[in-house]
């Protein structure tokens, strides 16, 4: 049984951390042959690895003399600890920083049977092997020295894990108003599609040309092509062009009556190019950094706009 104070296994989460973040860098740095701090947080520290080894420590006290149940707590315990994670961050944050849906035996994308069974592998590796030098060095320091370095490890790491808590709060925000921001201008094109049909019926031979554009604007949408902020940015541009070179070689009678709803449709318009203007540029470099940080996180609800973003992140 491990019998530790709460500033020892505060060193130990600490140590793990640190050690966890070193893997995972130097893995993702040779991957992507691009050098990588990897993690949630700017600091040379994954919690998660931290966690998932206390945890390991933990369930498998009861069953230090049986390697096979060993294995089973090590499967289960961080199993549950991965999960609970991952559907945490995901619901705070809308991103996933892991993503296992394209492995096989996933649940939900957060979990696979093949992380669970190395899972019990680690935790006999963790417990029998890893763990037993540690906890000879985490002895062999002075218990006052040993409590000085915890306390000061505790007010960086707190301090990191606000900053990048915040973060990830104001990357989220942005994802929700890129989106909604996305969505506006497509419910503006779409309107002025309708204005534009009904004033082309009044002009058969200017009809060809804009319906033409028009179905090419609804096929893509039927086809579930996701355009980008700019596409859409685009087609407004010239839907108003269009209508105001209408007005002025002929004015026309469904125009006149429509003159209300087209200027708020400007209004519209205007506004929502200036808020794109606003947050074009990720907020900070802890933004970036972050998303630089994780190239493999994903978001089912904000794809195309996570994506946006993760490409700005690599040209900055």
């Amino acid at each position: 049984m491990y019998h530790y104070s709460v500033i020892q296994w505060l060193f130990f989460f600490y140590f793990y951390s640190f050690i966890g973040w070193c893997v995972e860098s130097v893995y993702v740095s040779v991957r992507t042959r691009k050098l990588t701090n990897r993690g949630f947080m700017r600091g040379p520290f994954l919690p998660l690895y931290g966690s998932g080894a206390l945890m390991m420590l933990v369930v498998s006290m009861p069953f230090q003399d049986n390697v096979f149940l060993t294995y089973l707590a090590g499967c289960v315990g961080a199993t549950i600890l991965e999960y609970i994670t991952g559907v945490t961050m995901e619901a705070l944050f809308k991103v996933r920083y892991w993503d296992y849906s394209s492995k096989k035996f996933n649940f939900q994308g957060q979990i696979c049977l093949g992380t669970t069974l190395s899972w019990g592998f680690l935790t006999i590796l963790m417990t029998e092997v890893v763990h037993v030098p540690v906890e000879k060095f985490m002895l062999s320091i002075p218990e006052r020295a040993l409590t000085i370095v915890t306390i000061i490890l505790t007010v960086l790491i707190l301090t990191d894990f606000l900053l990048a808590f915040k973060t990830a709060i104001d990357l989220r925000n942005l994802l929700v108003k890129m989106e909604r921001a996305k969505e506006e201008l497509a419910n503006i094109q779409k309107r002025l599609d309708v204005i534009l049909s009904h004033a082309n019926a009044e002009w058969e031979n200017r009809r060809e040309e804009w319906t033409e554009n028009i179905v090419a604007r609804k096929d893509a949408f039927a086809e579930g092509v996701s355009l980008r902020l700019e596409d859409l940015k685009a087609g407004v541009e010239g839907k108003l062009i269009s209508l105001k070179n209408m007005a002025q070689t002929k004015p026309s009678a469904y125009l006149e009556s429509v003159k209300e709803e087209l200027s708020e449709l400007r209004k519209k318009y205007a506004a929502n190019v200036e808020d794109k203007r606003r947050f074009r540029k990720l907020k900070n470099f802890f933004q970036a950094d972050m998303i630089r940080s994780n190239p493999s996180m994903t978001s089912t609800k904000y794809k195309e706009t996570l994506e946006e973003l993760k490409s700005k992140a690599q040209n900055k």
